[in-house]
């Protein structure tokens, strides 16, 4: 019978060595992930969020007692479900200028991303030529 308890024993401490080790390993992953989107512009709110940035001074203004985010959500929520399309149309077309310039900067970053890779492409046949012509 010790055989089989020491046996399970053992087979717990691999399992949390492993789990160890994974939890590490994702940790790394979502750093890298992190690292990677770090200088990328961030996403323009939708029309809701607009909506919602605006509601939110108003009813802080008519009850400056609440301090419950839920409650201002809820409430937020409702109206937005409650205004009609022409009502929202301010919203929307606030949302969609934004989302235009933030198209405009992606595509920028993007482009200077490619044209950064292709200088360095240049740079390095260059160089390769200037060890050519030395060498010969």
């Amino acid at each position: 019978m010790k055989g089989l308890n020491t046996a399970n024993i053992a087979h717990k401490k691999l399992d949390t060595e492993t789990t160890k080790k994974r939890k590490a390993e994702a940790a790394l992953t979502k750093k890298e992930k992190a690292s990677k989107n770090s200088g990328a512009p961030k996403r323009p709110p939708t029309a809701f969020f607009i909506f919602m940035a605006d509601f939110r001074k108003s009813y802080k203004e008519n009850f400056p007692d609440n301090k419950s985010v839920a409650v201002v959500g809820k409430a937020g929520g409702e109206k937005w479900k409650a205004m009609c399309e022409s009502e929202k149309a301010f919203y929307v077309e606030k949302a969609a200028k934004l989302k235009e310039e933030y198209e405009k900067i992606n595509n920028k970053t993007a482009n200077r991303g490619a044209t950064k890779s292709e200088d360095s492409e240049r740079s390095s046949e260059v160089n390769d030529d200037a060890e050519q012509q030395a060498s010969s």
